[in-house]
């Protein structure tokens, strides 16, 4: 049976960024889960970077009513980035649409010497049209969920992500749920925490 998300045409490709433990992949199977249940196609292209700890990740997330034939997205054809760090968030830029969005952490992981200054990269990223920059560590630890981090952003992109609210929250459960209860309550408490950040901007 499809679902009114299947009968009209949607089409979002995701930049999915940060570095290597910060939870990236978790971030993308509850968006592929949702979209799934939704009746929709989907396709990632392969994770890059989980070989480290620390090191750079990026995954390429499309998401379509109609059938994806390439799980890469091409530059300028980003709907949203999702990032977890915010000079991870600025080097997809060039992948990102005139009209896209970008969500992302302000909070640095610094793991390179030569690591850009802070307040620049801030600067830079408030600074476009259409951007969330959150802390999300912080908002994270300040709701006593501070494993669940990633999912805070995940949150905050929930409404430019056009997909179902409630499917997120049953996708959280499935993602999670071999995990045990409290980390499926865990990680619902974080998705709540910053859903609104598009709306408010």
């Amino acid at each position: 049976m499809h679902t009114d998300a299947k009968e009209k045409t949607m089409k979002k490709d995701i930049i999915l960024s940060g570095v290597g433990g910060q939870g990236i992949l978790s971030i993308a199977a509850v968006i592929g889960e949702a979209a799934l249940a939704a009746g929709l196609h989907i396709k990632q292209a392969e994770v890059h970077g989980m070989s480290q700890r620390g090191g750079d990740v990026h995954s390429d997330l499309r998401i379509s009513s109609e059938p994806v034939h390439s799980d890469l997205i091409a530059r300028g054809g980003a709907d949203l980035i999702i990032s977890l760090e915010p000079m991870e968030a600025l080097r997809y830029l060039p992948w990102l649409a005139k009209d896209g969005w970008v969500v992302a952490n302000r909070a640095p992981f610094v793991n390179i010497p030569n690591y850009p200054d802070h307040g620049a990269l801030l600067a830079e990223l408030r600074a476009l049209p259409r951007a969330i920059v959150l802390d999300v560590e912080r908002a994270a630890a300040e709701a006593g969920v501070a494993r669940a981090a990633n999912i805070v952003l995940l949150g905050a992109a929930s409404a430019v992500l056009e997909l179902d609210y409630g499917a997120l929250r049953l996708a959280v459960g499935k993602v999670f749920g071999r995990k045990g209860d409290a980390v499926v309550k865990m990680n619902l408490k974080a998705l709540e925490i910053d859903r609104g950040a598009a709306e408010r901007i």
